[in-house]
């Protein structure tokens, strides 16, 4: 479902601006043999990285696993009757999990790149290859791991009637529509 919200974005974002790249095109008039003598790989190359820019700044919010319970639960700390210490060992949790993210994105980033640098290689090596996916894949895990721990701690933090308000909180922010990943009230996204 996000992979056909972000299309559609992008869909979105190539009508609104290309009517103004067409006219700066219309002014330059480039020859049909430039237009072409720039390699398929390169653009292609080209449109994975804008599309990766798009996704960081655009993905939309779905799913009940792409939100935030440990935001949720400190934006409605008097909701939830929250204690002071409470709200300490949330944020504790929240903010721990937060660096543990900004880590594993760096290393994600880090990987992705030399998975591309592996695959522009004349003749692939298979055996590099393999391990850099399951390197990748295995610094997905890790996080998305650390992600539900860090959240069943926060659970565990709450009294029964607290959890049962949270559920019902939970219902609420699902029917409340989407919202662009980076908006400010999320701004630990990953950080559950």
């Amino acid at each position: 479902m996000k992979k056909y919200l972000t299309f559609g974005l992008l869909l979105t974002i190539i009508s609104i601006v290309a009517p103004h790249k067409l006219s700066a095109a219309d002014e330059a008039k480039p020859s049909l043999q430039e237009d072409w003598s720039v390699p398929r790989e390169s653009i292609g190359r080209r449109l994975r990285e804008l599309m990766d820019r798009l996704k960081e700044s655009f993905t939309f919010e779905i799913s009940g696993e792409d939100r935030a319970p440990i935001s949720l639960m400190l934006r409605n700390r008097e909701r939830l009757g929250l204690t002071v210490d409470q709200v300490k060992q949330l944020e504790q949790l929240r903010n721990d999990f937060a660096k543990e993210s900004i880590r594993s994105d760096a290393n994600l980033r880090i990987a992705e790149m030399d998975l591309a640098s592996l695959l522009e290689a004349q003749a692939v090596d298979m055996a590099q290859v393999e391990a850099k996916i399951r390197d990748i894949d295995r610094i997905r895990g890790d996080l998305r791991i650390a992600r539900v721990r860090s959240i069943e701690k926060g659970k565990a933090q709450l009294s029964a009637e607290q959890r049962r308000k949270l559920q019902e909180l939970q219902r609420d922010e699902n029917f409340a529509g989407l919202r662009f990943k980076n908006e400010p009230s999320t701004l630990f996204n990953q950080s559950r």
